[in-house]
């Protein structure tokens, strides 16, 4: 089915019940199978380059991806994560533009590169999916907004602890009334997230664990007491 001999046929991947390709019809399916491109990518590698021409989309199998925005300064401001099912550069793609961030793999992933004409094909021969890739593309401008009001009227702090509700919930392991981040992040990119020094977080961390909100085990991050981030990250407010 696949003219890559490493390629999943995307009819047999599990990641595409997450991602736009889910309800998409079995010719289609078969289409996008014979063009797309499985890579394996290693922590540290980077995907794109922002001000790159984007020459397709990618689409997640497995693993996680950080989307970020280098300042002039150096310093790495992390737009968001992304994981399996998650589609990469179609924004920039259907913008006709370059990249306006770059992107790196954090956690070891399986990828998959479709050309531009294939999907471009997909969106004008069916309009659910036209619709469904509209729907998130609006989706993520609503979350840029609300990310752009919390860093202007939200604390440090209070940042931090919606932070790590927000990984708690994205890459999250329970355990024993606890909450494990399983996600090795660095506390410089834990602070490319909140937008803020790593001096900061590395403080605010150990005062979280010192008021029992958290743990810290090596790099990983145990969330002992949710609701306290939640009332600290001022989550029900507004």
């Amino acid at each position: 089915m696949s003219s890559h001999p490493h390629n999943t046929p995307c009819a047999l991947c599990a990641s595409r019940k997450f991602s736009l390709f889910s309800d998409l019809p079995e010719s289609q399916v078969c289409t996008i199978s014979d063009h797309k491109n499985l890579i394996s990518h290693r922590k540290g590698q980077i995907l794109y380059y922002e001000g790159t021409k984007p020459l397709g989309i990618f689409c997640i199998n497995s693993g996680v991806v950080k989307v970020y925005k280098t300042a002039s300064n150096g310093k790495e401001q992390i737009i968001h994560l992304a994981q399996k099912g998650d589609f990469l550069g179609y924004a920039a793609l259907l913008g006709e533009e370059n990249y306006s961030n770059s992107s790196m793999i954090v956690e070891d992933a399986k990828i998959c590169f479709v050309p531009k004409d294939v999907f471009i094909n997909s969106l004008l021969h069916n309009s659910d999916f036209f619709r469904k890739v509209t729907k998130s593309l609006s989706h993520e401008i609503g979350v840029m907004e609300e990310k752009l009001t919390n860093a202007t009227q939200k604390s440090i702090r209070e940042r931090l602890a919606y932070t790590l509700l927000q990984l708690g919930n994205s890459y999250g392991v329970e355990g024993g009334g606890n909450q494990k981040i399983d996600l090795t992040l660095s506390r410089e990119e834990i602070a490319g997230i909140v937008g803020t020094a790593t001096e900061s977080v590395i403080r605010l961390l150990s005062e979280f664990k010192k008021d029992k909100l958290i743990e810290l085990e090596g790099k990983k991050i145990i969330i002992k007491d949710r609701r306290g981030l939640a009332r600290l990250s001022d989550f029900y407010a507004g």
